[in-house]
């Protein structure tokens, strides 16, 4: 079942039962390398799912949940390896959305869920992009509209202090430093099965994605889009067969919660290339730059980290 929360649609199954858990990585084509996280309805919920709790973990919860933070703390023996990817560790969160609570509420279960699109590309806001992904391979898709937040959990790890930044999200950087202080932040390309999001290509639509300043913008006869995080200069229309804006305003909440939504639509385009301009390094920015970076990673950028 695919059900909706305040980041992305989620493609969901019973997080104790194994045999639920192996199906939702066929239906992806998801590596059983890579972790999902284990979603909960509430906080008596979370004794089913992990061992222990750091204090500063506590202090992320009380600020945060319900909401998009996700957890990586030590599993209980009722979560599935194949959950976890055989970590010791399990990310949990609770989600902000009360479809979904609701939804993990009458299963009485927590309920592992990953983003419901094929692996490795454009994450889902609407019920029709699970459409788009799935078709009839999914039993239900619950249409709770389009998503709130738009871009996926930030993802914290308590296996050091201080904690460890494993995925920029919808809760800014400077939030979390004001609830618990200084933060980790691992290099792009380290760490890369820690948790969900950390692969080196991830969130890719099918046609090509490069940055404003990379050569290939500048290539003559390329039918190419604009990405842009807020309106271009009227004199950069011309050059582009389709534009999105992801905020008339330059607010990076308002660009995160449009992302995936607008990459799609470009992605429909039948375009050669997607020029993307940054977000500002602030609020939700990196969360959304972080997504741009993974998403337009190439084959030899992976085949020159591989080798280094």
């Amino acid at each position: 079942m695919a059900f909706p929360t305040e980041t992305v649609y989620g493609l969901g199954a019973d997080a104790c039962n194994a045999a639920a858990v192996a199906a939702i990585f066929s239906a992806k084509q998801r590596p059983r390398f890579d972790p999902l996280i284990v979603h909960i309805h509430d906080f008596v919920q979370i004794e089913l799912v992990a061992h222990s709790l750091p204090p500063k973990a506590y202090k992320l919860i009380e600020a945060f949940w319900p909401g998009p933070l996700t957890i990586v703390v030590p599993k209980q023996k009722a979560i599935p390896d194949i959950v976890t990817s055989g970590l010791p560790q399990v990310a949990v969160r609770m989600p902000g959305n009360s479809i979904a609570r609701e939804l993990i509420k009458q299963a009485q279960t927590a309920v592992a869920a990953p983003s419901a699109n094929k692996f490795g590309h454009i994450s889902p806001t609407r019920a029709a992009h699970v459409q788009e992904s799935f078709g009839s391979e999914v039993d239900m898709i619950l249409d709770g509209g389009p998503c709130t937040v738009g871009v996926e959990s930030t993802i914290l790890g308590f296996t050091a202090d201080p904690p460890v930044v494993l995925r920029f999200g919808g809760i800014a950087l400077e939030d979390i430093k004001r609830v618990v202080g200084e933060v980790q932040i691992p290099p792009h390309n380290s760490r890369v099965n820690a948790s969900p999001g950390r692969q080196l290509r991830h969130y890719a639509p099918l046609t090509p994605l490069i940055a404003y300043d990379s050569p290939c913008h500048q290539q003559a006869g390329l039918r190419k889009g604009l990405l842009a995080f807020c309106p271009p200069q009227p004199a950069a229309l011309q050059q582009y067969a389709a534009i999105e804006v992801l905020s008339e305003r330059g607010d990076p909440a308002e660009a995160a919660c449009n992302l995936f939504a607008a990459l799609r639509k470009l992605d429909s385009k039948g375009l050669d290339v997607i020029v993307t301009t940054p977000a500002p390094d602030y609020g939700l920015g990196p969360a959304i730059n972080d997504r741009l970076n993974r998403a337009s990673y190439t084959q030899t950028a992976q085949q020159k980290a591989r080798s280094t």
